[in-house]
């Protein structure tokens, strides 16, 4: 079969969906990728082509609020689709999902499938002045296409009944829901705990919705109490409505709070020197960074929020804690200072957790048996 993958970042064709891809062609299905600024993303493209997968560039921009530019992305990808003639169309995060869905419905694609990886800005946090229209936009826009896909998979079951709740998804249209987008448990697997003080790490995109504030007051409170322990953050700016200002992150660096070491494209090195992974995210789909974290053997402290809570059982690998609580987050991270026994015990609960739930091999097997592929 021909099968089109849809994204709205380049680098996460690999990153994110490489395993899928690569399980699809080695069925045999001829795969496309496309992306904004695709073939220039060079070290991704090769990686696709190695696979046998055909590259394509889409005019549509990942975090941009223009509907004319978004409607030129629609008509673009319909011709796209209707010249590649695919049998399968899979779009995941909210643009893809959106105009990709339809364009493949305008296009005549037979099976649409649909990857909800959470909710993001137009879903949490208070909607007011500019963040409710961009809410109430994208639920309308949700709502046109996911009622014209064959499949809708989600990431945790809150995320079902939201769509149920709000109407955006027709109470007899097919669901699945998968344990996120799996981590490969060969590639992150175990490295022993650093040496030293304890040293706690949160990976994100600097947005306000992912914690990182209440991170950073967290930080401040236990660096009065314990000024050896280090607070390290990883994560690159973002062009999203919720995006933290620069002078604001640089500031608790000059604090002494917070290390920051902007983005890096292998996580791996920041999570070995780490001993306990925190993300006091509002909403998630499944957090991938504390999937990988788990599979690295890292204890975790997280959110009692969609999507984050799912990934921890408490007491057993970390902690759950309220949203937008830093006194909650401080108090959590606290215990594990109190007793650091409790690190590689959890830590390795967590492995066990990776390995029995969100391996990826097993995540994407299910994908591919609901998409007959």
């Amino acid at each position: 079969m021909k099968v089109v993958i849809l994204a709205s970042f380049a680098a996460s064709l690999a990153n994110f969906r490489g395993p899928l891809i690569s399980a699809l062609t080695s069925r045999g299905h001829e795969v496309h990728a496309a992306a904004p600024d695709l073939l220039a993303d060079i070290a991704t493209a090769a990686w696709l082509q190695a696979q046998g997968v055909t590259c394509h560039d889409t005019p549509l921009a990942r975090a941009g609020l223009n509907p004319i530019a978004d409607i030129r992305a629609f008509f673009a990808i319909t011709r796209l689709m209707r010249r590649i003639k695919p049998n399968v169309f899979l779009g995941y995060t909210i643009k893809p999902v959106i105009w990709g869905t339809l364009a493949a419905w305008q296009a005549g694609v037979p099976n649409r499938f649909a990857l909800i990886t959470g909710l993001g800005y137009a879903f949490t946090g208070k909607a007011k002045g500019k963040r409710a229209l961009i809410q109430r936009a994208a639920r309308w826009l949700y709502a046109q296409a996911l009622r014209r896909a064959s499949l809708v998979f989600f990431q945790n079951p809150d995320d079902v009944t939201e769509f149920l709740r709000l109407n955006l998804i027709p109470a007899d249209l097919p669901t699945h829901v998968v344990n996120g987008s799996g981590v490969d448990i060969n590639a992150f697997s175990p490295v022993p705990l650093p040496t030293g003080p304890v040293q706690f790490l949160l990976i994100a995109r600097l947005l306000g919705d992912k914690g990182i504030r209440e991170y950073a007051a967290a930080s401040e409170m236990l660096s009065a109490l314990y000024p050896e322990i280090e607070f390290h953050l990883v994560g690159g700016y973002d062009l999203n409505p919720d995006a933290i200002r620069p002078d604001e992150i640089k500031s608790w660096g000059e604090t002494g709070h917070i290390v920051w070491h902007g983005e890096l494209a292998d996580v791996r090195s920041a999570i070995t020197a780490a001993h306990v992974y925190v993300l006091p995210s509002y909403r998630e789909g499944t957090p991938r960074t504390v999937l990988e974290a788990m599979a690295m053997g890292r204890p975790i402290i997280t959110t009692d929020a969609p999507g984050c809570r799912e990934t921890v059982v408490e007491g057993e690998n970390g902690f759950l804690v309220p949203v937008r609580n830093a006194q909650a987050l401080a108090e959590a991270m606290q215990r594990f200072l109190e007793n650091p026994k409790l690190i590689p015990s959890m830590g390795h609960r967590s492995r066990e957790i990776a390995v029995e739930k969100y391996d990826v091999q097993k995540v994407n097997a299910i994908m591919l048996k609901e998409m007959n592929l």
